[in-house]
Formats: C-alpha cells, sequence, structure tokens
C-alpha cells in the first residue's frame, strides 16, 4: 500500500463527513488548500473522480461512496488502535460521535453533559439530533440512543434512562369549554396538538390499558416538531397535548395542566445507548456508557 494515500484517504473521509472542505479544514486542523491538494492528489492517482463539487456542498460520487462504504470500516479500526493506546494510559480520549433524538438529548443527556465533559477531558463528543432509526454503522456513529421498544436484535443495548410514561394534558382554560374525554375515542371530539417526526410522519397518539392497544390519528390546529413547545402550547390553552411527562410535571404540579386518560397510559421503557456488536468497543464509548447507565 502506498502510504501517501492512508493520509489521503482520512481526508477524504473527513471531507464526505462535513460536507466541505472548510469544515474538514477546520476538523483537522490545516490549511483548506492542504485538504483540496489531497483529495485531488488521490483522485488523480485513482484516475476517478471521488467528489462531486458545487458552489454550497460537497458530496461523494457514486464510486466516492463506494470507497468511503468500504473505508470507514479501516478508519475505525485505527481510531480504534490509537484510542487503546490512550487507554492504557487509563485516559479515555478522542473522538465520540452519537445519534440521538430530540427527546433522548432533552431528558436523558442535557442534565449531565456538564458533568461528562468535566469527566473526561480528552473525549470529544458530538452529539447529532436524529428521530429517525439510523444505521449508526453506515452512518458512522459510534453508538445511537433510542427507545428500548425500537432497538435491532442484532446490537448490544445498555439501558440510560427510567421509564417513561405518556401524559394527555390540557389547560383548566381549555377544559372550561370542553369536556374531558374518558376514552381515547373521545379525542376525536377535541382539538388536538399533533407532533410531526423530522421524517414527515406524524405521531398517532398510542395508548394501551387492560391488554387493549388503540393509536388514534389526532386532529386538531397546531403542527409542531419540538416538545417543548407543545408543551408550551398546551399551557397557553391551544389544545390537548400527548408529550412525555418530564416536559409538563411542573405545569401539572402547580395545576397549570389537568391530566386525563391517565388509566391508557402505563410506563414503559426508557432510552437505551447502543452499538454494533461485532465491533471492539471504543475506550470513550465505553466511558460514555459507563457514566450515563441506569444502575441496578
Amino acid at each position: 500500500m502506498n502510504r501517501a494515500h492512508l493520509s489521503q484517504l482520512a481526508v477524504l473521509a473527513t471531507v464526505a463527513q462535513c460536507g466541505s472542505f472548510r469544515g474538514a479544514a477546520k476538523e483537522l486542523a490545516i490549511a483548506p488548500s492542504a485538504v483540496s491538494h489531497a483529495v485531488s492528489s488521490l483522485e488523480a492517482r485513482l484516475g476517478v473522480r471521488l467528489l462531486a463539487r458545487s458552489t454550497r456542498s460537497v458530496a461523494p460520487t457514486e464510486e466516492g461512496a463506494r470507497l468511503l462504504e468500504r473505508l470507514r470500516p479501516a478508519l475505525s479500526e485505527i481510531d480504534l488502535a490509537l484510542e487503546t493506546v490512550v487507554e492504557s494510559r487509563d485516559r479515555p480520549a478522542g473522538n465520540l460521535r452519537l445519534s440521538v433524538p430530540r427527546t433522548a438529548a432533552h431528558l436523558v443527556l442535557t442534565p449531565r453533559l456538564g458533568a461528562f465533559a468535566a469527566a473526561y477531558r480528552d473525549i470529544v463528543l458530538e452529539i447529532v439530533i436524529e428521530d429517525r432509526f439510523t444505521d449508526v454503522v453506515e452512518g458512522g456513529f459510534d453508538a445511537g440512543v433510542r427507545l428500548g421498544e425500537s432497538l435491532q436484535r442484532d446490537m448490544i443495548a445498555v439501558r440510560i434512562g427510567p421509564d417513561l410514561r405518556g401524559a394527555v394534558v390540557g389547560a383548566p382554560s381549555y377544559f372550561a369549554t370542553m369536556p374531558r374525554p374518558i376514552h381515547p375515542r373521545d379525542l376525536a371530539n377535541h382539538r388536538c396538538i399533533r407532533f410531526r417526526f423530522s421524517s414527515g410522519i406524524l405521531y398517532r397518539w398510542e395508548f394501551e390499558k387492560d391488554g387493549e392497544e388503540i393509536e388514534i390519528a389526532a386532529q386538531g390546529p397546531l403542527i409542531l416538531d419540538e416538545d417543548h413547545l407543545i408543551a408550551q402550547a398546551v399551557v397557553d390553552g391551544a389544545g390537548l397535548a400527548f408529550v412525555f411527562e418530564p416536559y409538563v410535571r411542573a405545569p401539572l404540579a402547580d395545576g397549570r395542566l389537568i391530566r386525563v386518560l391517565e388509566d391508557w397510559c402505563p410506563p414503559f421503557e426508557g432510552f437505551f445507548v447502543y452499538y454494533p456488536s461485532r465491533r471492539q468497543m471504543r475506550p470513550a464509548l465505553r466511558a460514555f456508557v459507563d457514566f450515563f447507565k441506569v444502575s441496578g
């Protein structure tokens, strides 16, 4: 193997990940011209165009995508080898890239990120917010975070959050003019604040009681993609909302919100960090898992 290719391949992978030469230069702490030269030299040697360039973005060509797909595991192994050397000094280090849904970031990670950063100063943690389920290997992530019910069987999963529970809530001003629903089907007569995933899908409200499961395609005048906005809208009397309990715990406690259909909202498993079982765990990932995992 031509050793010069190795550094050029690493530069190529960084450009593809960042989506720009300037971003890759910043990530690698080298000049943008050096990044461009490395990629151009590699393309010239291989006789293949690897990146499609435009004035706004850079993306792999078909040939480049195939090369990067084969290249990613090798580069990961090199990173792992280097990080293992650091681990031998009892100091996990390196980059750690996670795919995390917004709700998990809010409820599980954010409250403890400061403590994690203080405990592991040599780890660079990057959290990419993605609501859709992500193939962490294909996406170039070290691991992902998702609800336990959505995990694939070929993944190792470690629980990092408590049980969760949904809550259907409305403001006293809303219930001053509308009856409280007794059964999920009563929601057909209510103005509901709906949630849209980043994939474009509208969340169907899910209920369960005594073995009976019901999904409701709620209707209403407001569609949002952020839980904090939904919580504020329902406090302001815009309609009923179905959100995770932690988002509305405070307004429920002080009377700004009223809960309904509580017996139709049982608890379920919370969030897990997941990663491929076929790869050796990075020291930085081990530190993250040990820090955030639920004990007991």
